[in-house]
This record gives C-alpha cells, sequence and structure tokens, in this order.
C-alpha cells in the first residue's frame, strides 16, 4: 500500500500480528439503541489535513488508558456524544490503517483520539463494525527533559535523548497516538517517519506535509536533548528501530518533565 506522501507504510494489522497482539474481529450492536443513520456525505473526514474545529476535545489530556484501540472497517459518523449529533467522519485507511486508541466507554459506544486539528481532539463511534486489539506499549515524551521513553507492560524498554519542538514551534503536550508507520527512502534525513495524531500549534505547514508532528530520525546526533525542531521528536536509530515496531493506535504521551 502506498501512503499519501508517496512511501510505502506498513499496515497496521500486520504489526500486531507480528508483535503477538491479538485482534479480536466482530460486530458490536449499539447497546444504547438502534443504529444511527448519517448521510456520511456531509460531514468533514477527520485527517492529518483537516481542522475540525466542533469536535469535542480531550479533557484529560495526560492521562494513560487501557490499550484499547479501535480500527473502522468502513468510513463512519463521529459524534459530539453517545445518540448527540454527528460532527465528523473517519474512515479506515490513512498511513495504512487507521487505529484510534479509546480513551472512553459506555453501552455500544466508544470515544477515541482523532487525528484532525485542533489538538486533543476526540469523537465518539458507535461500536459496530469496529476491529479491536490491545496495544500494550506506551510511548513518553518530555519535553522539558528532552527524552523518550517506551514501555511495554509497564516496563522500560528503553529511555533515550531526543530533540523536541524549539521554544517558538513546540511540540504540543498532552496525549496523543501513533497514526502511521512510513518508510520512504527519499528522506534524506530520516527514511522512517512516525507521524502521531497531533499537529504543530504555531505552524500550519512544514516538510510538505500539513504540520504534522511525527517522531523520526536525524544524521545530526548533536540534535538529541536539545529543543531545535519545528515540532517533531527526533530519535537517535537504536530508538527508532524500537519505536517502529510498536502498533498503530498505540498512545503516545507529551509532558512538560
Amino acid at each position: 500500500m502506498r501512503n499519501e506522501r508517496g512511501g510505502s507504510s506498513i499496515p497496521a494489522l500486520a504489526v500486531l500480528v507480528l508483535l503477538g497482539i491479538v485482534a479480536a474481529v466482530g460486530i458490536f450492536g449499539n447497546k444504547a439503541g438502534k443504529h444511527i443513520t448519517v448521510d456520511l456525505a456531509t460531514l468533514t473526514a477527520s485527517t492529518t489535513a483537516t481542522t475540525i474545529a466542533t469536535a469535542p476535545l480531550d479533557t484529560q489530556p495526560f492521562t494513560g488508558t487501557d490499550g484499547l484501540v479501535v480500527h473502522p472497517r468502513a468510513e463512519a459518523a463521529l459524534f459530539t456524544a453517545p445518540n448527540a449529533d454527528a460532527f465528523g467522519k473517519i474512515g479506515p485507511t490513512q498511513f495504512g490503517q487507521t487505529w484510534l486508541p479509546v480513551v472512553e466507554q459506555t453501552d455500544g459506544w466508544v470515544r477515541v483520539l482523532l487525528p484532525s486539528k485542533p489538538n486533543r481532539s476526540t469523537g465518539w463511534l458507535q461500536d459496530e463494525d469496529l476491529d479491536r486489539a490491545s496495544s500494550s506499549y506506551l510511548i513518553r515524551v518530555h519535553t522539558s527533559s528532552r527524552t523518550i521513553e517506551l514501555f511495554h507492560n509497564n516496563k522500560s524498554l528503553g529511555s533515550w535523548k531526543a530533540g523536541v519542538g524549539a521554544k517558538k514551534t513546540p511540540t504540543p503536550p498532552g496525549r496523543t497516538f501513533l497514526l502511521g508507520s512510513i518508510i520512504d527512502h527519499k528522506r534524506s534525513a530520516s527514511p522512517i517517519v512516525l507521524p502521531l495524531g497531533a499537529h504543530s500549534p504555531t505552524l500550519d505547514t512544514f516538510g510538505g506535509g500539513p504540520g504534522t508532528v511525527a517522531i523520526h530520525g536525524w544524521p545530526n546526533p548533536h540534535v538529541f536533548g536539545a529543543a531545535i525542531s519545528a515540532g517533531c521528536v527526533r530519535v537517535p536509530k537504536t530508538a527508532l528501530a524500537d519505536l517502529q515496531k510498536v502498533p498503530l493506535g498505540t498512545l503516545v504521551l507529551i509532558d512538560s518533565k
């Protein structure tokens, strides 16, 4: 599969299988009531390139989750609350398959983090036709100490110095997620790029894209431990090799520690 920037992407489901994470596939009926039908053609798609101002914001942006992630099998409506108004839609693919972390649940519904602007956007999905999986990984980025950490089952797999956003182009704080995994050998600075569901708070675009924050490598090691980037997180090769194995949808917590 080719991603929208021309590079090869790694399908999330393949990564999940590789890591031994079992995806439970099934149809989950809306226990809170019958399925709500919406005209999807009238709704804006939530992608890394769009802004949906009416999306409800994450109210607990520095809290972890239980690891549940979901994948819409087809384009699905996003709601402001269970049985409330639809404000957007989410498709099954972006950089490969779209896997979203669940931050809240109720009967027949799940609330997920979204890849669209503004940062910390969320939406409720009817839990019909969702593939479910569980990621036991967690990525933490600390912008003051300029470090990145990787955990599996709450055990540290490593901690590395990282380059983070400069003062005028900061790395946005809050919880986000691993949106994609791209290999593009035309990128001389880092052929491997891991886009997140977050965006620069000060730049509308950089690197030819819509200001999407990503984790990636860098050829000059002097950037690691510095506040120097346009918002992305630059990491050493050893860190990137481990982070590339993490399944899509995995939670990323960015704080000022």
